[in-house]
């Protein structure tokens, strides 16, 4: 566990560097706003969470893989961060932020991110 990164993780740097490319500037892990979102852009008001499948409950095969040991404590913890998540969310929605999620299966993914910094520009 002590290994496991929470800031600069591999999925997270390649969402950095494509949104960078696409001439998107941000601020990183804002302590400030719930939940202290992975990327900040503050003239668009926007944040964006980059996830990890198993750690925050994705449907995708490697979000739904279950735990081989103490199976309990990790699914009890796996919806707690749901929950967590949700609620940060609906605060930073509340405060007038748009959220973007992007799951570790999908930061490869270069469709995905073309129309997400595109979404971006747009705001």
């Amino acid at each position: 566990m002590r290994r496991v990164k929470g800031k600069n993780t591999a999925p997270e740097m390649q969402v950095r560097r494509w949104l960078h490319a696409a001439g998107l500037r941000y601020v990183l892990h804002a302590r400030v706003l719930p939940g202290s979102p992975d990327i900040v852009l503050p003239r668009r008001r926007t944040v964006v969470f980059v996830h990890g499948c198993f750690w925050h409950g994705h449907d995708c095969a490697h979000g739904a893989a279950a735990a081989r040991t103490n199976a309990r404590y990790w699914s009890a913890k796996i919806e707690d961060n749901r929950r967590r998540d949700a609620r940060k969310i609906a605060a930073l929605r509340h405060l007038g932020w748009h959220v973007e999620v992007v799951w570790e299966c999908q930061a490869s993914d270069t469709r995905r991110l073309r129309r997400l910094s595109e979404r971006l520009l747009r705001r």
